[in-house]
C-alpha cells in the first residue's frame, strides 16, 4: 500500500471493497467457503497465481481482504494476512520465516503464550530464543549470533506496560540484517506505527482493542510484501485463516477505533493519576505518566498512552487476590481492550506457574494488577477501584 490518501479516520471508515450490483452502503458478509470460475482457463490461471482473485476462503475472502487492506493503510504496510487469533498470527509468522538452526532475540517481557512458544515448542524444531531485559537495551547486540534471524518485542509490554525505543530496535535490525517484528497490540495503529521506526512486520491480536467489544477472535500480520508472501504461502497450507464473519466484524470495528481509543486513553490516564495518589498502591505504570521509566520514549513514538494501567498493590499476592474479590463493577477476565473495564492479577493467575525470580525478570511483582480501562463513566471505574483498595 502507498501512504494514506486521507486521514486515519476517513481511511478506517471509507476504505471498503467495491460495491456489488445492489449498491449497498454497508459492506455485505461473504459467507462462502469457495468461489466459482468462468471456465477451465480461468480456473487454471487462478491456481497458478496468474490472477489476483478469490479462490477459497482459507486463502482469501472479500471480507478478510477489506480488513487487511484497512490495517495496511493504518500501519503504512505493503501487505498482510489475517488470522483466526492473535496467537495464530504470532505462530504462523515465526514458523513461515524460520528454519531449524535459526535464532530469535526477543525482549523477555512478552505475552505468556508467546513465551511458551519460544521456550517449549520452537526448540523442538531447532529454533532457539535469547531474551534481553527491555530496560537494558544496550545488551541486545551482545545476544545477536551468526544464526540470528528475528528481533522481536512488544511495546507497550503485556502485562507490565514497559516501553522500548522502536527506533533503536530498527537501527539494530538494519545494522545486523535482522527481521524486526513488533507486537503492536497494546498501542493499535492509531497510537503507534512501528514500520515508521524500522519494523519489517507488525502483529496485532485484533481480539483486543481492534474489536473493542469482546465479541470475536482475530489476528493480523502486516508489513514487507516479500515477507508477507512467505507468511501467506505457509498459512494457505496450514489453515489458520480468519473467518469471513469475524473479518466483517473487525472491519466494521475499525470505523470507530479512533474515537474509542481516544476515550480509552482519556479514562486510563485519569485512572493512573488516581492510583498514583492512593496510599495502598506502591507504584503505577502508565506510558503517559511522567513517572513512567520510559516516559520520554513513549512521548516520542506514541500518540497517546493506551488503555492499560499496571499498578502494584501493597501486600503482595494475598492483597492482589483480596483486591479481585472486592471488585464489584469491573470484570475479572483474561481479555483486554474491551468497552468494559477488566482487572487481572498476573501473579496469582496468568503467571502463577512462574517462579518469583522468573516473574520479577519480566517486571511482574507479587502485587501487580493490570487494568484494561474501558469506556464506562470513568468516575464509576475509579470508585470501584477505590473501594476494592480500601
Amino acid at each position: 500500500m502507498n501512504e494514506q490518501e486521507f486521514g486515519f479516520e476517513t481511511e478506517a471508515i471509507r476504505g471498503q471493497i467495491e460495491r456489488t450490483q445492489y449498491l449497498e452502503h454497508s459492506v455485505p458478509l461473504y459467507l462462502t467457503s469457495s468461489f466459482v470460475f468462468e471456465d477451465a482457463e480461468d480456473m487454471r490461471a487462478s491456481f497458478a497465481d496468474e490472477k489476483d482473485r478469490n479462490i477459497y476462503s482459507r486463502y482469501s475472502n472479500p471480507n478478510t481482504n477489506e480488513f487487511i487492506d484497512k490495517i495496511c493503510r493504518m500501519e503504512g504496510a505493503e501487505a498482510g494476512f489475517a488470522f483466526a487469533s492473535g496467537m495464530a498470527a504470532v505462530y504462523s509468522t515465526f514458523m513461515a520465516l524460520l528454519k531449524s538452526g535459526d535464532h530469535i532475540v526477543s525482549s523477555s517481557s512478552v505475552f505468556g503464550t508467546t513465551h511458551s512458544l519460544f521456550m517449549n515448542y520452537y526448540p523442538k524444531w531447532g529454533i532457539e530464543t535469547s531474551y534481553f531485559d527491555l530496560t537494558k537495551p544496550e545488551t541486545i547486540e551482545g545476544l545477536i549470533q551468526s544464526n540470528t534471524k528475528i528481533l522481536f518485542a512488544e511495546s507497550p509490554t503485556n502485562p507490565a506496560v514497559d516501553i522500548i525505543d522502536l527506533e533503536l530496535l530498527g537501527n539494530i535490525a538494519k545494522k545486523h540484517n535482522l527481521i524486526l517484528i513488533i507486537d503492536n497490540c497494546f498501542a493499535t495503529p492509531y497510537i503507534q506505527q512501528p514500520i515508521k521506526w524500522g519494523a519489517h512486520l507488525v502483529i496485532h491480536s485484533a481480539t483486543k482493542l481492534i474489536d473493542g467489544q469482546g465479541r470475536v477472535l482475530g489476528g493480523i500480520t502486516v508489513g514487507n510484501a516479500d515477507l508477507i508472501k512467505d507468511i501467506y504461502l505457509f498459512s494457505r497450507l496450514t489453515g489458520p485463516a480468519l473467518s469471513p464473519f469475524n473479518a466483517w466484524v473487525l472491519s466494521k470495528s475499525l470505523e470507530t477505533l479512533a474515537v474509542r481509543v481516544e476515550r480509552h486513553c482519556e479514562n486510563a490516564l485519569k485512572v493512573a493519576e488516581f492510583l498514583e495518589k492512593h496510599p495502598n498502591v506502591n507504584s503505577v505504570k502508565y506510558p503517559f505518566l511522567k513517572s513512567h521509566p520510559q516516559y520520554e520514549i513513549a512521548q516520542k513514538q506514541m500518540k497517546l498512552g493506551g488503555n492499560i494501567v499496571a499498578f502494584e498493590v501493597k501486600g503482595g499476592i494475598e492483597a492482589g487476590r483480596a483486591f479481585l474479590n472486592k471488585i464489584k463493577l469491573c470484570s475479572l477476565s483474561p481479555n483486554l481492550g474491551d468497552t468494559r473495564t477488566i482487572v487481572t492479577h498476573p501473579a496469582s493467575t496468568t503467571h502463577s506457574k512462574l517462579t518469583v525470580e522468573e516473574r520479577l525478570a519480566v517486571s511482574i511483582t507479587d502485587g501487580l494488577v493490570r487494568v484494561s480501562v474501558g469506556l464506562e463513566t470513568v468516575e464509576d471505574v475509579i470508585a470501584d477501584l477505590e473501594q476494592a483498595l480500601s
